[in-house]
């Protein structure tokens, strides 16, 4: 019998990876995840310009960053933020506003960079259409006095937006996207309600504005229905991030309440991962989930609502069966009766990214939820 349940289950497996990967077999290959301190850390720990010794971003923690921005006066906090603002942009502790600053800088150096590139005689046409593509990117990323709370150029680009105004906001939100987003796909117009800004974006204004929303593309996501996305390797190092986030905003806002999030696809692997405590987020939501790499849930912080969307009948996921074994899968279902979650409703959604469209069931649940009135 024991024998029996084995193959089972292996066999469950090879299903499962069929459902994600497709016939075809794997769509992609893996990669290395972003991790670590931000790009330029090394000068900024060196740096002893205004005679202090600067916070190892390694090592300090988000509280630690908050209690040396703290002690600075604004012209010296200014005069980090130019000097270095790839470091300073990315610091989770970090006073908001200055890491918005910081960012606009990294973003015009980086453009100026890669329109350097573009007409570099030393590099091929297609170095140069890629350093053009590049540099738009970021002029999109500047326009409009866009307020963007990270901005990292390495690997494929991390990014995170704030909309609505986290110093004034009652409530907060973050938005984790799933597989295929990085700096170019953030925003993409194709797209708008699938989209880590897309989702945000919605979320504030059905909340009429109530609820500063932050689109947080800051860890390094599956590509197509590869090896990656069937395994728990990109959610474990993007949960380490997902933390430090949200011991950043504890320390740098002052909402009513820790941010609830939002876990779409592969996120919720993320978010299940990164199991956040009632100090750390008010409520999980997840929405067209593999599962969360957890059995039930009665495996993550009981302090922490869990809220789960059901499946609309278009959303591919639902073919994939939720099992988890050597390695690959994500678990049992969030919306199974047994798991623990509470429902929310689809109506109306379609597809595997329209879950935050307007007009939705599910988006009027998320706007309730995000305000408190789950």
């Amino acid at each position: 019998m024991r024998r029996f349940r084995v193959r089972r289950g292996i066999a469950a497996t090879a299903v499962a990876l069929a459902a994600v990967l497709g016939a075809g077999g794997w769509a992609a290959g893996t990669q290395s995840a972003v991790t670590g301190p931000p790009p330029g850390s090394a000068a900024w720990t060196a740096d002893t310009a205004l005679g202090l010794r600067l916070p190892d971003p390694a090592t300090t923690t988000p509280a630690g960053i908050a209690a040396f921005f703290g002690a600075l006066t604004p012209a010296q906090q200014d005069a980090l933020a130019t000097r270095h603002p790839l470091v300073v942009g990315n610091l989770d502790g970090a006073p908001v506003e200055l890491r918005y600053r910081a960012n606009a800088l990294a973003l015009t150096a980086e453009r100026t960079r890669e329109l350097a590139r573009a007409t570099d005689p030393a590099l091929t046409p297609e170095d140069h259409r890629a350093a053009r593509t590049r540099a738009e990117r970021y002029r999109t990323l500047l326009d409009g006095g866009r307020h963007v709370l990270a901005f990292d150029p390495r690997g494929r680009g991390q990014v995170a937006e704030v909309f609505g105004d986290l110093a004034t906001a009652r409530r907060t939100a973050v938005v984790v996207p799933g597989s295929d987003t990085d700096l170019q796909s953030f925003d993409r117009a194709g797209d708008p309600y699938g989209t880590a800004a897309g989702m945000a974006r919605a979320l504030h204004g059905a909340t009429g504005g109530q609820t500063a929303v932050i689109a947080w593309a800051g860890y390094t996501t599956p590509v197509g229905l590869g090896p990656d996305a069937a395994t728990e390797d990109l959610a474990r190092a993007g949960a380490t991030r997902l933390t430090r986030l949200l011991d950043g905003l504890a320390v740098s806002t002052r909402p009513q309440a820790p941010p609830t999030v939002f876990c779409h696809s592969y996120g919720s692997v993320v978010c299940g991962l990164a199991r956040p405590g009632p100090a750390r987020a008010s409520g999980l939501v997840v929405l067209g989930s593999p599962g969360m790499g957890v059995d039930s849930g009665a495996d993550l912080d009981p302090g922490v609502p869990l809220w789960a969307t059901a499946r609309n009948g278009s959303d591919w996921i639902g073919d994939v069966p939720h099992v988890r074994l050597l390695g690959l899968g994500h678990g049992a279902d969030p919306t199974a009766p047994g798991f623990g979650a509470r429902p929310v409703p689809a109506t109306g959604s379609h597809g595997h990214s329209g879950y935050f469209a307007p007009g939705t069931a599910s988006l009027a649940a998320y706007a309730a939820i995000a305000l408190g009135r789950g």
